[in-house]
């Protein structure tokens, strides 16, 4: 990795400012539905105390918008981590100021620390170089473990590693790097990216980045009617950015000139509305359009059968995006269908984005998945080529 891991780091009798990810989702009463990002940063936090440093860990939570909110305190998360590491997790209810940097210095070796909530203070979304001043007070050495949040220039991502002489990843966040370095530099061929979603425009970085380095591209979701109509195909009430349209013509005909392999859906499931008791039939879009008061709403199963066939086929596969809208049952097979094939497949498996996790997790597969990235916006990023400002602050590592 170009970057320093923690492992580089001589943590010894050191107090360590790890960023994590706790933006984890609570109960009306307060209490953590999902610790799934608590215990993705526990192998960072026990390496470290192993190493026989104290840790001060930071996090933001939902979006308080610069003002305290008991809802979005961070108190019941160091409970939950506290039971998960088997020892008390000390917790500071500011994340600045005197009483926090008391209760930093009052660490002994091997002692944890928890602060409230980043986003209490407006200038840690405004990466503010005070704030950041204040916040690098509580360490010695700074280590990252927040990919989810890489892809944010913040006080607490970028601004305060100019006030430490080594910035770190953590194992986490070199585990995301590693992978998705892996699938856009050196990947293994025949590589497949998968990529669905509602608009063209969330993707279209992505796609002209991708499109270049994989075999194939696999394109589902709302966001292939845009390239269809683009084609002149009746895409009926389905989701369409008119003014995209233009765009995927020049990507369509990009790809066409260079031979890239974009691959649009050959069938569709429809329906007169969106809802869980609509009425479905399948349709191929050219012999038989999408009739005009109908939507496409997830891929067919000729679809499935060809996207399960190339995945089958190949040693890489990159997903993000459903191909449809999964959240109901009549429009879930295709993305059901998408998260089985990835699952039965020998290679290498890097699934992001919040629905693509969700659908991996409805289809029970998620332990099949080679790696399941923690940051939907930041893989995105990553993959659409754009430098993660959390990640550029990091110390260069001189022997790579």
């Amino acid at each position: 990795m170009p970057k320093l891991s923690i492992r580089d780091l001589q943590l010894a009798g050191k107090r360590v400012f790890m960023r994590v990810d706790f933006n984890v989702p609570l109960s009306d009463t307060s209490q953590i539905t999902d610790d799934t990002r608590i215990r993705q940063t526990l192998p960072t936090i026990k390496y470290a105390l192993g190493q026989r440093a104290s840790l001060v860990l930071a996090s933001h939570l939902g979006r308080p918008k610069g003002k305290a909110n008991p809802k979005m305190s961070l108190a019941p998360v160091a409970k939950r981590l506290g039971e998960l590491l088997g020892q008390p997790v000390e917790f500071a209810y500011d994340c600045i100021g005197q009483p926090a940097e008391a209760a930093a210095a009052a660490l002994p070796s091997g002692g944890v620390l928890l602060l409230e909530n980043l986003r209490f203070h407006l200038e840690e979304e405004k990466n503010d170089p005070e704030f950041s001043k204040q916040l690098a007070r509580l360490g010695e050495l700074y280590v990252n473990d927040a990919f989810g949040s890489a892809h944010r220039a913040h006080a607490s991502t970028e601004g305060m590693t100019r006030y430490f002489s080594q910035s770190a990843a953590g194992l986490l966040m070199e585990k995301e790097l590693n992978y998705l370095n892996k699938a856009t530099a050196n990947p293994d061929h025949p590589y497949v990216a998968i990529l669905g979603g509602a608009k063209v425009s969330d993707k279209i970085e992505v796609i002209e980045n991708l499109l270049p380095v994989v075999d194939v591209l696999l394109i589902g979701g709302a966001m292939a009617y845009t390239f269809l109509r683009a084609l002149g195909q009746n895409t009926g009430k389905s989701l369409v950015e008119e003014d995209k349209i233009e765009l995927a013509k020049t990507v369509l005909s990009d790809a066409a000139q260079r031979k890239y392999r974009l691959q649009l859906p050959v069938d569709h499931v429809i329906a007169e509305k969106i809802d869980a008791s609509a009425t479905t039939s399948v349709v191929d879009g050219t012999s038989t359009p999408i009739p005009s008061d109908y939507l496409g709403l997830d891929i067919g199963p000729k679809t499935v059968d060809l996207y399960t066939a190339e995945i089958a086929n190949s040693k890489t596969v990159v997903w993000n995006g459903p191909m449809g809208v999964f959240e109901m049952e009549p429009f879930a097979k295709g993305t059901v269908a998408i998260a089985r094939a990835l699952a039965a497949f020998h290679g290498t498996s890097i699934v992001g984005g919040g629905d693509s996790i969700a659908a991996v997790t409805r289809a029970g597969v998620e332990d099949k998945i080679t790696h399941i990235c923690t940051g939907g916006g930041a893989s995105l990023e990553f993959l659409a080529g754009k430098k993660l400002p959390g990640v550029e602050a990091l110390t260069e590592n001189s022997d790579k």
